[in-house]
């Protein structure tokens, strides 16, 4: 069960409405790495561990916490809408290189063309569960395998773009309040990277994964190609990196480097198209389709029919 207390975890309002600076920090509410993602992303893999109680618990809270980080945010972009088109159209009709720029036209409709006009239009002055582009938020960011180790690594991929974010939107103002306002989340944003490395740290000390994850891929791979550092691409400057040469990370093999490498397959021979889909075959003659002949879907139907109970026999 979940409360909300009504008070933020932490807040200062801008010193004045930005309507364009509104739109920017809509990347940190819906954009892949926004707080919207990482609120789903604990959440969800905090409802689907079956490890340790401490890793749940764990989840629970940071996941809550994001929950709170949304509302901040969607407070603050409400304060940078407020009355925002009206004080913005005073402040640059006074400016002479504004009107200079704009060419005679209407500083309303400049505005309007640099802020969200969903803002406007959609949510009447509020956030919304979008990027900066006005893109929704997608579920599909999320990552939630199950696999604690993978998942943590991911938590901290996220934290970190979401911190570099927090830390160019705070270089793009002046404004005080905001400034104050992402100082905070950037501080948390920070204990997060640090939390999910610290958290990777506790489960390879209990022996829960290794650096390659699943550990059992050892088993299954091709481990005469698990260490070859394969050179794509023009140039071997990547020859002097530590992927290419000594011991690999998880102390299982010898990082090689392979400057010429060969395909190991043989060139391509897909199979013919069955005719009754009228794919382009190699011959003419073997695009067409015996008449008479039931067509692929219909021979599909068929087969489920007589693997289904109760279908035909």
């Amino acid at each position: 069960m979940f409360f909300h207390q009504k008070r933020l975890q932490y807040f200062t309002p801008p010193e004045k409405p930005d309507p364009v600076y509104a739109k920017k920090m809509q990347e940190l509410i819906g954009g892949s790495f926004g707080e919207m993602t990482v609120m789903m992303q604990y959440l969800f893999q905090g409802w689907n561990c079956r490890g340790p109680a401490k890793y749940r618990d764990m989840l629970l809270d940071i996941g809550t916490e994001e929950i709170g980080h949304v509302e901040m945010l969607a407070t603050m972009i409400a304060h940078l809408l407020d009355n925002a088109p009206i004080k913005m159209q005073e402040e640059g009709a006074k400016d002479p290189v504004v009107g200079a720029v704009m060419g005679g036209t209407n500083p309303r409709d400049a505005i309007a063309a640099a802020m969200n006009p969903q803002h406007g239009i959609v949510s009447g002055g509020g956030a919304m569960p979008a990027d900066s582009v006005g893109f929704p938020w997608n579920g599909r960011f999320i990552v939630a395998s199950g696999n604690l180790l993978a998942d943590f690594r991911s938590n901290l991929h996220a934290e970190s773009q979401g911190l570099m974010q927090a830390v160019r939107l705070y270089e793009m103002t002046d404004d005080r309040g905001v400034r104050d306002h992402l100082s905070f989340m950037i501080a948390r944003d920070t204990m997060h990277q640090n939390q999910w490395l610290a958290a990777i740290e506790d489960l390879q000390s209990e022996g829960y994964e290794e650096t390659v994850v699943p550990k059992i891929a050892y088993e299954y791979g091709k481990n005469e190609f698990a260490y070859q550092f394969w050179n794509h691409s023009e140039g071997e400057e990547s020859a002097q990196g530590r992927w290419a040469k000594g011991s690999s990370i998880d102390g299982k093999g010898e990082f090689e480097y392979v400057a010429n490498p060969q395909p190991i397959g043989p060139e391509p021979n897909p199979p013919q198209p069955d005719p009754r889909l009228h794919g382009t075959a190699k011959t003419p003659q073997a695009s067409q389709p015996a008449t008479g002949e039931p067509n692929m879907v219909e021979r599909v139907v068929d087969v489920i029919d007589k693997i289904t109970p109760g279908g035909q026999e």
